[in-house]
């Protein structure tokens, strides 16, 4: 018998390999549509805006457009002293065309963001360049402000020279590439974004760390407590999600101000004076103290998810095996609750390195996080190439923190409910 007589045949006469074949490529194109709504959401709510993100924070062409003469001169330039007659006359050149055009205000702007004190030269030149005649520019641009003389403005300029750069990304951390190529740090009285970072870590860290110590307790006692109680006290877990975050910030900062409750507690009980009442707001402690009451949650559900599935009989066990109450909690109940405490703490962590509004309301100078940088580049100074790369420096940051996790404990370990 031959091989075209042993196929299964379906009813329509069509083999039934090729068969299942069709039905296998119409049912994934059937669960392709059916995510294809989810998809195109994922693409337009989180890949366009990262991805535009990474275009603006490398995107240098604006500078470049505005002064094309200029930079094609200043590719002899050395960068050492002084440019030339050349460089100082298509500067000009270009300069005037933007006044005629007036569109000079955004050069003053981008030029500012990389060195401080170019918008008032740029705007005493435009008022001064009517009155210059021709030739000679060199001698008349550095007669209208002495910075023009100054060689670290003309280098200020030529780094804005490539349409693309990474320049954004060196400064967030408080560097820049000299004239000679090389990658230097800023002046000491302006290295103010490691200090920015290194403060954001650190308050994440121990405000997770609080959620920690104060929500394994509560987590254990919801546990183990009756259903009616623990349905109880599960409210008042829930009731800050019900509470605007805004209000719930405001009324830590009327609790923690000299003259709030916390402190008239304080002197009520003689712990301190009333002269010599502790500042709280404005400062780290009140950033500590809101972000922590406002997280806690977040720390609290994924422990309580995990221990309501440990059985209580094996403390039990363990004590009647003759290990004490500790021994027994830390050798049997604590290694069980790992994939919630985990979660709760990647969790916990990577929302308070992101966090910006309490910090702004209740953290003062010496509160202020890296969201709150990112936020004013946005909204006041408009340096939007440079609020990208700080996000988008942030955002590996917190990628890097998932993948360590990831190595050192998997998230496959990670228990959310």
């Amino acid at each position: 018998m031959s091989s075209e007589t042993k196929k299964i045949l379906t009813t329509d006469g069509i083999p039934l390999e090729e068969s299942l074949k069709k039905a296998e490529k119409k049912n994934k194109l059937k669960a392709f549509l059916l995510v294809c709504p989810l998809l195109l959401f994922l693409i337009i709510t989180y890949v366009f805006p990262i991805g535009d993100m990474l275009f603006r924070s490398i995107d240098d062409r604006m500078v470049t457009d505005m002064l094309p003469k200029t930079y094609k001169a200043m590719e002899k330039w050395d960068g050492k002293d002084l440019p030339d007659e050349e460089v100082f006359k298509a500067f000009y050149l270009d300069y005037k065309k933007l006044v005629e055009e007036k569109t000079f205000g955004k050069l003053a702007t981008q030029l500012n963001y990389e060195k401080n004190g170019f918008k008032s030269i740029l705007k005493k030149l435009k008022r001064k360049m009517k009155k210059f005649e021709e030739g000679n520019y060199k001698e008349q641009i550095m007669g209208v402000h002495k910075r023009w003389a100054n060689v670290e403005y003309w280098r200020a300029l030529k780094r804005r020279a490539p349409a693309y750069s990474y320049s954004k990304y060196l400064k967030g951390v408080d560097m820049y590439e000299n004239e000679d190529g090389k990658i230097v740090q800023v002046p000491e009285d302006r290295r103010v974004h490691k200090i920015l970072w290194v403060r954001t870590v650190e308050v994440a860290f121990f405000v997770t760390v609080l959620c920690f110590l104060m929500a394994y307790p509560i987590a254990h006692l919801l546990a183990t407590l009756p259903m009616k109680y623990s349905n109880l006290l599960m409210i008042c877990v829930l009731l800050p999600f019900w509470t605007s975050l805004l209000v719930r910030t405001a009324s830590w900062m009327i609790l923690l101000q000299q003259q709030g409750i916390v402190n008239d507690f304080f002197v009520w009980i003689g712990l301190v004076s009333d002269e010599n009442r502790p500042e709280m707001m404005y400062n780290k402690t009140g950033t500590y103290v809101a972000m922590t009451q406002i997280l806690l949650p977040f720390m609290v559900l994924p422990l309580y998810s995990v221990m309501k599935t440990i059985s209580p009989s094996l403390m039990r066990a363990g004590k009647s095996l003759g290990g004490t109450p500790f021994v027994a909690f830390w050798k049997v109940y604590f290694p069980l609750t790992i994939p919630g405490i985990g979660a709760g703490c990647l969790l916990v962590f990577i929302l308070a390195i992101g966090y910006y509004i309490t910090p702004a309301l209740v953290g003062g100078a010496s509160g202020t996080l890296i969201s709150n940088q990112i936020a004013f580049h946005m909204k006041s100074t408009l340096d939007w190439s440079f609020a990208s790369a700080m996000g988008l420096m942030l955002l590996t940051g917190v990628l890097a923190i998932y993948w360590v996790y990831n190595k050192l404990v998997g998230v496959d370990n990670i228990k959310l409910g």
